[in-house]
């Protein structure tokens, strides 16, 4: 399943949140992602800036971007409307309780929320799916968070967080590792991409994620936190087409056998045995009067021994497509 993470790439437009969902969709996601930011309660007005974003202050870029209950509440029902699934990062106990009341069935617990027991025990009360990301996590950590909320669907998401996070910072290793770790629990695992390509999911699907999420954006251009480190359209498209190719190579098992299609190429490209020069009657058949050419319809050539030491029954043309009736 691939994740179109909007986040706050809209600026606080409504239209521009929707028109973002629309392309989501054109280009294959099946889910989009937006952040729920209400600043009072998240953050103090002097926190420091992330170095990739320090344009505005956090506690105000929040506020003026943020949508009202009924907003949100708009933009659940466009989602449901155009058949595309809502994800929504929760960043405070107040956005979950709005997120809840909104009628969602899954949220997303961003990296620097998995140490906030507070909020993670008030998701384990309801039937909600959680989407857990690790980007900033210890072991010791995610193990507390996955057994708070054991009695939830949870997909576990492998992440770094740096932004952009440099391919030998990705982590694939730890795809591999949460199998092992939690292979007795129902859980399911998931890649949050903040690399600035396209092979780091596609390995990631290798190692078993089911769930893929990519930053997206009309521009690079476009102010906020997330543009300049998103994916545009036309690349995000070709991301999609990325990993449900992958997908489709993986989960499509063949047999070494010669299935249709395959029969075809084989008459096309192997060879058949042919005279070499011209065989008179009763020619006893040696290697040096057969010569093996394209196509492969006649006798095949590792048939070959079948001919030596045969007689021909009547004379033989040079260059002719031999058949085991002209020999006895």
């Amino acid at each position: 399943m691939i994740i179109a993470e909007i986040g706050s790439v809209h600026d606080g437009s409504l239209g521009n949140a929707k028109n973002l969902i629309i392309e989501a969709k054109k280009c294959g996601a099946k889910y989009v992602k937006f952040q729920m930011h209400i600043s009072k309660y998240e953050t103090t007005k002097n926190a420091p800036n992330p170095k990739y974003f320090n344009n505005e202050n956090r506690y105000d870029y929040f506020n003026r971007i943020g949508f009202s209950y009924l907003q949100w509440k708009d933009l659940f029902n466009f989602c449901n409307k155009n058949k595309i699934k809502f994800l929504c990062s929760t960043f405070s106990l107040e956005s979950t309780k709005i997120l809840i009341k909104l009628g969602v069935k899954e949220i997303k617990i961003p990296s620097g929320e998995v140490t906030n027991t507070h909020l993670l025990k008030y998701l384990s009360t309801h039937k909600i799916k959680i989407y857990l990301s690790t980007g900033m996590s210890n072991w010791k950590e995610i193990d507390k968070a996955v057994d708070i909320l054991k009695h939830n669907k949870l997909v576990l998401m492998q992440c770094t967080s740096i932004y952009p996070c440099p391919n030998n910072k990705v982590g694939i290793n730890i795809m591999s590792e949460f199998q092992e770790r939690y292979k007795k629990k129902n859980i399911e695992f998931g890649f949050s991409d903040h690399t600035q390509g396209y092979a780091a999911s596609i390995l990631a699907l290798c190692k078993g994620a089911k769930y893929f999420e990519k930053h997206i954006t009309f521009s690079k251009k476009m102010y906020g936190s997330d543009a300049k480190l998103a994916m545009n359209l036309k690349e995000f498209k070709i991301y999609c087409k990325n990993i449900k190719d992958t997908n489709q190579i993986l989960k499509s098992k063949i047999k070494k056998e010669h299935f249709k299609e395959i029969k075809k190429m084989k008459k096309i490209f192997e060879k058949s045995i042919f005279s070499k020069k011209k065989l008179k009657k009763n020619k006893k058949i040696t290697i040096n009067d057969l010569i093996f050419k394209k196509p492969g319809d006649g006798i095949k050539s590792n048939l070959y021994y079948k001919l030596i030491g045969k007689k021909s029954k009547f004379n033989i043309k040079a260059n002719e497509k031999l058949k085991f009736k002209q020999f006895y």
